[in-house]
């Protein structure tokens, strides 16, 4: 069914940005005006005021735009209802994961679920936790998994595993052979941190405010923007940091890398489950999210 139209159109309403939509729905911002060009041309009329700093929907495109979601969410509840007629699962699901998850967990879950369920076609977009959750609001992806706080009201969110996130060092550091060092100590050090937005940095700034420490007291070396990078950086001997224990459980096998707890208290955060509170899920998504819920992740560290 011809819905991409109205995504791209509800996407640039919910950001009110041009710009914005093509990073989330990876379109060029030219392709974007296009498909929002053609409508205007559809229903001869402007949807949006451009005049302003932000874009705004006119008074025609508040009404598309509420016509819009319903006919969205009868797409899929078209779909749903087929699919249990026929009892066939097929159909597509997107996923917006952050990095943690999207790199380390969901690679093996998603392989275990299409071998069960090799009809579904699964597309991942992997993002740190805001863009997840951009992904999300404005209908990109079905459903978001994420680590750190999400405090949006329109979202059910959904506790799925414990994570520990844990001091990583180079096997050369004088740390290496401990099981545990104090903040104290950690702010002495060079530290890598990631960039603003990750739910990785979030749980860091708020578990160091809970004991007196803000990220001006580390010495940061560098800002990265990703997992990969902050571990080959910490080989390499550019400093220290903290990451989620899935992360490094190949380097820390290997002797690569040292897995340190911090002394004061162990830094425990929940991955979550995110799915929009109005939307209607296909019959392949609801496949998925009982699959996903009832999944040994446990082994993967074994």
């Amino acid at each position: 069914m011809e819905d991409h139209k109205l995504k791209v159109f509800c996407t640039v309403a919910e950001t009110k940005s041009f710009s914005k939509t093509s990073e989330i729905i990876h379109l060029t911002q030219p392709a974007v005006s296009l498909q929002i060009q053609a409508l205007e041309e559809v229903y001869e009329t402007k949807l949006f005021d451009r005049s302003s700093s932000t874009v705004t929907l006119t008074p025609a495109g508040e009404v598309l735009y509420k016509y819009a979601k319903e006919i969205l969410n009868l797409y899929a509840s078209a779909e749903k209802v087929i699919g249990e007629i026929t009892g066939l699962v097929k159909g597509s699901i997107s996923i917006g994961a952050s990095s943690t998850i999207g790199n380390y967990l969901l690679p093996a879950v998603i392989t275990d679920f299409k071998k069960a369920h090799f009809k579904i076609k699964v597309h991942l977009l992997v993002g740190n936790t805001k863009r997840v959750i951009e992904l999300l609001n404005s209908g990109n992806v079905d459903l978001g998994l994420v680590e750190g706080e999400v405090t949006r009201q329109k979202m059910h969110i959904e506790k799925l595993i414990p994570d520990e996130l844990l001091l990583v060092v180079p096997a050369h550091h004088p740390w290496a052979k401990k099981k545990e060092v104090s903040i104290s100590e950690i702010t002495k050090e060079p530290f890598i941190f990631r960039e603003g937005g990750s739910g990785t940095r979030q749980m860091i700034e708020k578990y160091l405010s809970g004991h007196g420490v803000s990220a001006q007291d580390l010495k940061i070396s560098m800002v990265l923007g990703s997992t990969e990078a902050i571990k080959a950086a910490v080989e390499n001997g550019l400093g220290i940091s903290i990451i989620s224990r899935w992360a490094a459980r190949k380097e820390s096998k290997y002797g690569m890398l040292s897995l340190l707890r911090i002394k004061e208290q162990r830094m425990i955060r929940e991955f979550s489950l995110i799915t929009n509170k109005g939307s209607v899920s296909s019959h392949a998504v609801d496949e998925f999210l009982t699959y996903i819920k009832s999944y040994p992740f446990a082994k993967l560290l074994g």
